[in-house]
């Protein structure tokens, strides 16, 4: 690979740093000048994340709450989550799997429930097994397949909603009767076309970071309404 390469070393790579930081490339040593591009700069993308929340409140907040009612519906009748996603996307459903296990936060009924979880792109193990065996693309469907039941829940968070395996383990799961959860940016993608989602939200932007920070308060939203559901119940 030479260093000319998108992203490497050379000229294209320091050439797209560049256009991302341009303060810290024009030379300039006037430090007051510097602080206003960043302080532009921060307040842009605040602004931005700002807009994208509440486009997915507009468009899906009814929805929001229908969902969070049906998670508890599910965790009441004695079933679990089972979070996936690919790369970044991984790292955040274990983050939403921590959240569900390990509230570090009150819920605004009360005291949060610990509430059974499980990720899914967290065992190395299986997943270089699948791989190695099989292929990449059923590295959750064949999870869900083992462990998921009819009481489940199965959440799949992606940006560009076009992976195989995110789509692959969404018919699974809807196979077995799972209530199925997507989290998508852009317009959805080939997750917008499934008839296996139960639910979908989509962050509409074509920014990874939007997207992936819009996903964050999504989750984090209906593990609140999933916790109201559940106080309200036991009331």
């Amino acid at each position: 690979m030479t260093g000319n390469a998108p992203g490497g070393n050379g000229p294209a790579g320091a050439g797209s740093i560049e256009e991302l930081y341009p303060f810290l490339y024009s030379g300039q040593t006037d430090l007051s000048s510097v602080l206003e591009q960043v302080r532009e700069s921060t307040v842009a993308k605040t602004t931005e994340i700002l807009q994208l929340r509440q486009a997915v409140l507009d468009a899906d907040g009814a929805r929001l709450a229908d969902c969070g009612r049906a998670m508890a519906d599910r965790f009441t009748a004695g079933g679990r989550l089972l979070a996936f996603g690919n790369g970044g996307s991984a790292t955040d459903a274990q983050q939403l799997v921590t959240l569900f296990m390990h509230p570090s936060q009150r819920a605004a009924g009360g005291p949060a429930r610990p509430l059974p979880a499980l990720g899914l792109a967290s065992d190395p193990s299986i997943l270089t097994a699948l791989c190695n065996d099989i292929g990449v693309d059923v590295v959750y469907a064949r999870q869900l397949a083992a462990f998921g039941g009819k009481a489940d829940i199965a959440v799949g968070l992606s940006t560009s909603g076009n992976s195989d395996n995110m789509l692959r383990g969404f018919d699974e799961a809807s196979r077995r009767g799972m209530l199925t959860v997507g989290l998508a940016g852009y317009s959805g993608g080939r997750m917008a076309e499934l008839d296996s989602i139960d639910y979908l939200f989509v962050a509409p932007s074509s920014s990874v970071h939007r997207i992936q920070e819009a996903q964050t308060t999504i989750y984090h939203a209906l593990w609140e309404l999933c916790q109201s559901a559940l106080a309200q119940a036991a009331s």
